[in-house]
């Protein structure tokens, strides 16, 4: 561990240690993991989805004046194709996120005939405090069950996942011959920090590792606040991706997209596993960021696009299209809480001229909110498709890997 990492360390259990014996969470958690065991009851995929807005009904932490909006935004959906091709996707959206991660994906597999799947990951949709409790395991249970009823209902299954729901996504097409191919963005394969293995130790001592101020926790497609232990739960799936993903390699078709200022993630890991593992010959990653790195199977694209004030692309910018009604272009929400300190913030808050950026980017005269929407998204989800028309091989063509 380097210096400046145990530096870190010893600060992050000086603050455990000092917080234990008062910390009040803004927010406790519900009971309601008895309701998850309910909703992880069902035998179709419309039961779970009943069940599961019934929950969000029951245990949200409404933030607007819009509750049927916010339900909507948390709950999982079915997209049919009009022109069915035969093929399905089950969609996983990331910790702290939700369904809406994937409408703009969604909506886009289907017009190409694919029938689109979403699924609400147990404690989320509700509020923050409901991953206090939350286990990777039921994540993952949650997948493999929905993954049976999307192949009793199609020919073809694939999956698709952003973060973390990526990394439960490899997690299970690894061991599921029937998954035809994947399609990942922003895997959270491995985090940018040593410090996460402690994750699992530190979420016994201190129960929140983020706590947003109530003014500010106002997105309602996602958490703001975090539990440790929600992290903790991510480490466990991070753990086991890079467990598995040089044990053997994954030879199906994989769409991956990452952007090179992600400011969560260790991105050359993420790199290697796609040009080493990833073997399929199809296989493409689009990469955000040095124009320079395309080569072979990896595409790159210019995260600086002056057209949309965007001076980088951040971890979750890449599934939401420009013209999506809440995070795009125009949309009701601009994320301000960035890194710009208390004057930025409060400039983005109130209407003034904002560039768009992954978090705590820099330049100087400039306010940066999160970027959060995709420039090139109808050209990645072309290549995306492209990628998944592809016809699983048995003794691809290893690419090269210097």
């Amino acid at each position: 561990m380097s210096k400046s990492n145990r530096i870190k360390f010893i600060l992050l259990w000086l603050s455990t240690l000092t917080l234990f014996a008062c910390q009040t969470p803004p927010q406790h958690p519900l009971q309601t993991q008895s309701d998850y065991i309910l909703v992880g009851k069902f035998d179709s995929f419309e039961e779970y989805r009943i069940k599961t807005i019934e929950l969000i009904r029951k245990h949200r932490y409404f933030l607007s004046n819009s509750p049927e909006q916010e339900v909507e935004m948390n709950s999982p959906y079915e997209i049919k194709p009009t022109q069915p091709n035969g093929k399905g996707i089950l969609l996983v959206h990331g910790l702290s996120d939700s369904p809406w991660t994937f409408i703009d994906v969604g909506h886009s597999l289907a017009k190409s005939g694919y029938l689109v799947r979403t699924i609400l990951l147990p404690g989320h949709g509700t509020r923050p405090a409901d991953l206090i409790d939350a286990d990777s395991d039921d994540w993952q249970a949650l997948v493999a069950k929905h993954v049976q009823l999307l192949s009793q209902d199609i020919e073809q299954v694939y999956l698709g996942g952003f973060s973390t729901g990526a990394n439960l996504a490899f997690i299970h097409a690894q061991q599921d011959d029937q998954v035809q191919g994947l399609m990942l963005f922003s895997p959270g394969f491995k985090s940018d920090t040593e410090l996460d293995a402690f994750a699992p130790i530190v979420s016994f001592f201190k129960e929140w590792i983020i706590e947003a101020e109530p003014n500010i926790d106002s997105n309602m497609a996602k958490y703001e606040s975090m539990p440790t232990n929600g992290f903790a739960q991510y480490y466990h799936t991070s753990a086991e991706v890079l467990d598995i993903a040089y044990d053997k390699p994954f030879q199906k078709p994989v769409f991956l997209a990452l952007t090179e200022h992600d400011s969560v993630l260790d991105t050359t890991v993420i790199m290697d596993i796609f040009n080493r593992q990833f073997t399929h010959p199809n296989s493409r990653l689009i990469w955000y960021g040095d124009k320079t790195v395309s080569k072979g199977r990896v595409i790159s694209r210019d995260s600086r696009v002056p057209k949309y004030q965007i001076s980088n692309m951040s971890h979750m910018s890449l599934t939401y299209s420009p013209q999506n009604p809440y995070y795009g272009e125009q949309g009701e929400f601009r994320m301000c809480q960035n890194g710009n300190g208390r004057a930025g913030y409060f400039h983005c808050t109130s209407g003034g001229d904002v560039w768009y950026s992954a978090w705590g980017y820099r330049e100087p005269g400039k306010v940066h909110a999160r970027s959060t929407f995709n420039p090139y998204f109808e050209d990645m989800m072309a290549t995306a498709l492209s990628v998944l028309s592809s016809s699983p091989v048995e003794n691809p063509v290893m690419p090269a890997t210097d």
